[in-house]
């Protein structure tokens, strides 16, 4: 049987809760920006009080995720949407996992620099504050391609993809060296190491999200497509 066409008081309820929908990813979407930036800046000035608010944060954050995946599933439920508008709905409810796992990199982060903070530095921050600033712009980006239906913009979040991931293993070797060179420094390195992954971690979700921008858009999966031309285009 065809499914009958919305009624225009129904599709009014549908565009409103739409919108709730995208207003809450964009509260969570800012939590999460912001979380990154707390976490890099107290790895940087040394600042314990800015990594335990951001480990402190980290539950809110887990709060939200569970809500807005409630408030996907209700919309499926409730108002059983088509094509684009059912592909909007479905990245939604993955992109807050994303979003959540990026908000547990940050604490990953913070926790490192409450380790760090009374320790001598290894080297100065150079490459891992480059790597946050590109991965958490990323971030960004993809998230507006989402909100505005951009396939150009996810494209080019792909692109930097390899520029984070060139760094980080640029910063594991650099680490690696002051390891064999001074075993002193070793447990301190490993710390950094592991601030480095989660960046790029960071930046592997963003690159998530703008592969289900294109599908959101046109329905389409096309990671390993996207991928190799974008490595072409590099």
């Amino acid at each position: 049987m065809a499914r009958k066409e919305n009624t225009p008081r129904e599709k009014l309820y549908f565009d409103n809760e739409l919108a709730e929908l995208k207003e809450s990813l964009m509260k969570m979407s800012n939590l999460v920006v912001e979380a990154i930036k707390m976490a890099v800046k107290s790895l940087v000035e040394r600042d314990l009080e800015l990594a335990a608010r951001v480990i402190q944060d980290d539950d809110l954050i887990d709060r939200m995720e569970i809500d807005i995946e409630e408030q996907c599933l209700q919309m499926i439920a409730l108002r059983h949407p088509i094509a684009q508008n059912l592909r909007m709905i479905s990245c939604g409810f993955k992109i807050v996992s994303d979003l959540e796992r990026v908000g547990d990199h940050a604490v990953n982060i913070a926790e490192a620099s409450q380790y760090l903070s009374t320790k001598p530095l290894v080297k100065p921050f150079l490459d891992i504050p480059r790597m946050a600033e590109i991965a958490q712009n990323m971030l960004e980006d993809s998230l507006a391609a989402y909100f505005n239906g951009d396939i150009e913009l996810a494209k080019e979040v792909w692109l930097r993809d390899r520029i984070v991931d060139n760094l980080n293993e640029q910063v594991f070797r650099e680490l690696l060296t002051f390891m064999l060179e001074d075993p002193q420094t070793i447990s301190r390195a490993i710390h950094l190491i592991l601030v480095s992954d989660n960046i790029e971690r960071i930046a592997d979700h963003a690159t998530n999200l703008a592969e289900r921008v294109v599908y959101m858009v046109k329905g389409e999966r096309i990671k390993e497509n996207f991928k190799k031309n974008s490595e072409e285009l590099s």
